[in-house]
């Protein structure tokens, strides 16, 4: 079983009130000048990668699981991986981060300190549930958002933006699915990974996105339930559920 619990992040100035002291939270800002709007920092930007390098890895290690029905070997685990790291990094680990930075990027707008912070602990477990028992459970890790102008309106596009950017992302994977070998591969695990993320972020409960998005604008979020699941039924057929195999190329 795959669970993720990518969209974890918090509001924490919940009266959304004044600008935030974005100097008082990081003074090593980085901007990147083609996109003068998007604000990061060194530790943002190792915490993305060691997140990504985590659930990638994590993800390769249940397509080992998967193609041999048990707990894969060390020389496996070594030898045996790459193929599988490969897809994984292409495919889960991408969609983790468009996933995270279309909620940053979004809140931004709304003149929030908005950064990507990892949970050390969460991300020992994945690797300690998948290793032992093929299980993952991926939650590396939450932007953090704080101040700006965001009332309900606003942190229910911040919430869509995430399975929003999920659904399009599988769309883009979906045209990889003509071709042969890894890239296939690639496309196959990418429309069923994101469309499922999609699915499973817009619950309309407890924390996640969907709660959010429900409690801003239904209507909005019927459409975006009944994109998802249209999508869910045209692509992800037969042809994608194949039998996972550790070197699928």
């Amino acid at each position: 079983m795959v669970k993720c619990q990518e969209n974890l992040y918090k509001v924490m100035d919940k009266a959304g009130k004044g600008k935030p002291d974005v100097a008082k939270y990081h003074m090593d800002t980085v901007k990147i000048r083609s996109m003068r709007s998007i604000r990061t920092s060194n530790t943002e930007i190792i915490h993305i990668i060691i997140s990504w390098l985590a659930i990638s890895y994590a993800f390769a290690v249940l397509l080992l699981w998967s193609g041999s029905g048990i707990k894969p070997t060390g020389d496996q685990l070594v030898n045996g991986i790459f193929n599988p790291l490969v897809i994984s990094l292409s495919t889960v680990g991408v969609s983790f981060i468009v996933h995270e930075m279309s909620h940053k990027l979004v809140a931004q707008r709304f003149g929030s300190w908005a950064e990507f912070r990892m949970s050390p602990i969460m991300l020992l477990l994945m690797l300690i549930l998948v290793l032992q028992f093929g299980i993952l459970f991926a939650a590396p890790g939450a932007v953090m958002i704080y101040g700006g102008n965001v009332g309900r309106r606003e942190n229910g596009r911040i919430s869509l933006a995430g399975p929003l950017s999920n659904l399009l992302l599988g769309l883009a994977f979906f045209t990889l699915l003509s071709e042969q070998g890894i890239l296939y591969e690639i496309g196959r695990y990418g429309v069923i990974i994101n469309i499922t993320l999609a699915l499973f972020n817009m619950i309309p409960f407890g924390i996640f996105d969907g709660k959010k998005v429900w409690d801003w604008n239904k209507p909005v979020y019927i459409v975006m339930v009944i994109a998802i699941l249209l999508l869910l039924l045209l692509f992800v057929t037969p042809q994608l559920i194949n039998p996972i195999t550790p070197q699928p190329f």
